[in-house]
C-alpha cells in the first residue's frame, strides 16, 4: 500500500479492487481503525449494489464487476463529502450514484451524438439516468432509475420545450425499496426539441426531474 493516507483505501477495499498485499495490509490497519471500519460498513451497501447489479444483467451484455478508478474515486469522494450529513440519507445518495455512474454507459443507447441527463432526489434517494440518442422517427431513449419511492405503475414522460409532452415508457414497481429497474423506449421529439424528462406515478405525482 504506497501511502501514508490508508483511510483512502475503504472503497477500493469494499469494492474488491486492491490486490492481494494491499487488501492484507488494509486488513491490519482496519483492525486498530474505528474511522475506517465505520467508512466500510457504509461502503458495504455500495458493494450489495453493485452485485444486484451483476446478477441482474442481461445475457449478452458485459456486467461491470470492478471499478475503474475514476469511478472509485468519484466514489470515495462522495463519501467523504457527505459524511457531514446525515447518516442514512448519504448511504441512499452514495448507492445510487455508484449503480447509476455503472450501470448508465451499457444498458442505453449509445453513438457519437448519445446524450446523457441525470436527476435525483435527496428526500427519497431515487435517482436516475437517461440517455438519449437521434434516429430518423424521433429520439430512442434508454432509463436506469432506482429507488422509486413508491409501488404501482410509473412512466418515464418527455417533456418539449414548447410544452409538449409524450410518455417514453412505463413500468411496474414493487414497492418502495433499492429496486433498480432499466427501460427502453422512444419518443416522437427530437432530441434537441426535449427540455426535460419526468418520472411520474400513474396518478401524475412527479417523482423525479431528469435535465441535461
Amino acid at each position: 500500500m504506497r501511502t501514508l493516507e490508508p483511510h483512502r483505501y475503504v472503497g477500493a477495499h469494499a469494492l474488491g479492487v486492491l490486490g492481494a498485499a494491499d487488501s492484507f495490509r488494509f486488513e491490519e490497519h482496519l483492525a486498530d481503525c474505528a474511522r475506517c471500519r465505520d467508512m466500510a460498513a457504509e461502503f458495504a451497501g455500495v458493494a450489495a449494489v453493485l452485485g444486484r447489479y451483476a446478477r441482474l444483467t442481461p445475457p449478452g451484455v458485459g456486467p461491470v464487476e470492478r471499478a475503474g478508478p475514476e469511478l472509485l474515486g468519484r466514489v470515495v469522494g462522495v463519501a467523504v463529502a457527505r459524511r457531514r450529513r446525515s447518516r442514512g440519507r448519504r448511504i441512499v445518495l452514495v448507492a445510487a450514484a455508484v449503480v447509476l455512474a455503472v450501470t448508465g454507459a451499457l444498458t442505453v443507447p449509445g453513438g457519437a451524438g448519445a446524450q446523457r441527463w441525470e436527476g435525483a432526489d435527496r428526500a427519497s434517494g431515487a435517482a436516475a439516468v437517461v440517455t438519449t440518442g437521434a434516429r430518423d422517427w424521433g429520439t430512442e431513449v434508454g432509463l436506469d432509475v432506482a429507488r422509486v419511492p413508491v409501488a404501482g405503475v410509473c412512466a418515464l414522460v418527455a417533456v418539449g420545450r414548447d410544452g409538449s409532452e409524450e410518455t417514453v415508457a412505463t413500468w411496474s414497481v414493487h414497492g418502495p425499496g433499492p429496486e433498480h429497474v432499466v427501460v427502453r423506449g422512444g419518443a416522437a421529439l427530437r432530441p434537441e426539441s426535449i427540455d426535460h424528462f419526468e418520472v411520474r406515478t400513474a396518478g401524475g405525482r412527479r417523482l423525479l426531474r431528469i435535465t441535461r
